[in-house]
């Protein structure tokens, strides 16, 4: 595997949008069944991972955009 920069960066991206869908699902679950859990950790799971997946991946590609010449 080669040591470029730009497919590390991809996956780190992807892997963010991944886990975000992961918590809105977790937070969904908790607020729908409960398992014993607050609503309130299934609501704050689900905004949080809503933030990870709509804006996490917007604010680290433009933190590592390539300066124009």
């Amino acid at each position: 595997m080669s040591n470029d920069p730009a497919m590390a960066r991809f996956f780190v991206i992807h892997a963010i949008r991944i886990v975000g869908v992961l918590m809105v699902l977790a937070g969904l679950v908790i607020v729908e069944r409960g398992f014993g859990l607050p609503p309130a950790l299934g609501y704050g799971l689900l905004g949080s991972g809503l933030v990870t997946v709509l804006a996490l991946p917007t604010v680290l590609a433009r933190r590592w955009r390539s300066p124009r010449p």
